[in-house]
């Protein structure tokens, strides 16, 4: 709920002819907290406890959430301090994102853990589909400051679950590092010295950058498909129920899928072209159904990825490889709000969405090309 109002929020703070830029800003406030913050969290969480963590940076993030509550009640005007909270905010994910997933398999036996992350990923996306439809519906009736409110009010549930876990598991003594550069360079290298991690960290990168859309989405809805707040509810909803359907059929289909490699290109192959097709749309519903394709190819995406990266890392490196793997999951897709929101104001929103979608083909093909092992991937062996 919170990037949805952000992004609409700044939208109407905006002059008309600065609107793609501004938003394309959001994105780069939100990258530099992940490339500085990104590969150093990994470390702190492979040598912390993870829920402790977790709890401070969930803390954090609804602090923020509150503060730009209380500042749009009285009336904010410009745009620079919702700029400086969304790097806040960022700052405080970078820290909680390699903490979370790598909590995720001290939770769960090996065997169930492609189950684990679907379901996981169920989680995240139907928390995606209600906010940012909910979001279009309080931003529409309340206000924006309602909207930020509520987001603030929802990290209690988080907060109260964290607090409810107990005995959960944590590395041994002996495998925690120190927090140093040492520590650091050994998940670098880890990571790159590993090609099946690589590549698939690569695609990500590549997707997310070349076709990231939801900056762009207050352009669609209100110049190019002129719906209100409650249809971009809709638009930027539909990505995350797309990706809702797709995660329930992977909780029953994962174990069932042989060749995971070739099925994880042929989701980000789909992500591209659907991309190209949201571009290209002029009519509402079309738009939703390619937005929609987007989320389930992403998912899908997701899950093979994240299961990759869980059965290849050691316990002892999840969190630096997580937090590797931030600067390309979190901080590509900031980068590519940046990237979209030039590339609008230079081409316009559509064509810079088609030739988004487009670069994602091609780069899709040029790692396949280079890494065989990926397609011939099946993970049948977990690395422990």
């Amino acid at each position: 709920m919170q990037q949805a109002a952000i992004l609409w929020h700044v939208a109407l703070l905006a002059p008309p002819d600065g609107k793609a830029l501004a938003l394309g800003l959001v994105g780069l406030v939100r990258l530099l907290p992940i490339l500085v913050l990104g590969p150093v969290s990994g470390v702190v969480a492979d040598a912390r406890d993870r829920r402790h963590l977790m709890l401070a940076t969930q803390t954090a993030m609804g602090l923020v959430a509150a503060t730009l509550a209380v500042l749009t009640f009285r009336g904010l005007g410009v745009a620079w301090p919702i700029y400086l909270l969304a790097g806040i905010n960022a700052a405080a994910g970078a820290v909680d994102s390699p903490a979370r997933q790598s909590l995720v398999p001290n939770l769960v036996p090996l065997e169930d853990l492609p189950s684990a992350i679907s379901l996981n990923t169920i989680m995240s996306q139907t928390a995606s589909v209600v906010g940012p439809a909910l979001g279009g519906v309080v931003i529409a009736v309340l206000g924006i400051g309602w909207a930020y409110a509520l987001n603030g009010v929802s990290f209690a549930a988080v907060i109260a679950s964290l607090l409810a876990m107990r005995r959960v598991p944590t590395p041994a003594a002996g495998t925690r590092p120190n927090i140093s550069l040492g520590a650091l360079i050994e998940g670098v290298r880890f990571v790159f010295a590993a090609p099946l991690i690589r590549s698939t960290m690569l695609l990500d990168a590549f997707a997310t950058f070349f076709s990231t859309i939801t900056a762009l989405l207050p352009i669609f809805a209100q110049d190019i498909l002129r719906v209100d707040a409650r249809g971009y509810g809709w638009l930027y909803a539909a990505p995350s129920i797309g990706a809702l359907l797709a995660g329930a059929t992977m909780v029953t289909l994962v174990h069932r899928i042989e060749w995971r490699g070739r099925v994880l290109v042929g989701a980000v192959l789909v992500y591209g072209l659907a991309s190209v097709g949201f571009g290209l749309s002029r009519v509402f519903w079309v738009a939703l159904l390619c937005l929609a394709m987007t989320g389930a190819a992403d998912t899908v995406s997701v899950v093979l990825r994240n299961l990759v990266r869980q059965l290849e890392t050691p316990d002892y490196l999840r969190g630096r490889v997580v937090g590797v793997n931030m600067v390309f999951f979190q901080g590509a897709p900031q980068l590519g709000q940046l990237e979209a929101g030039l590339t609008a104001s230079w081409l316009g929103a559509p064509l810079a969405v088609v030739a988004g979608g487009l670069a994602c083909l091609v780069a899709t093909g040029w790692i396949s090309a280079r890494t065989p092992a990926l397609l011939r991937y099946r993970g049948t062996v977990a690395r422990l």
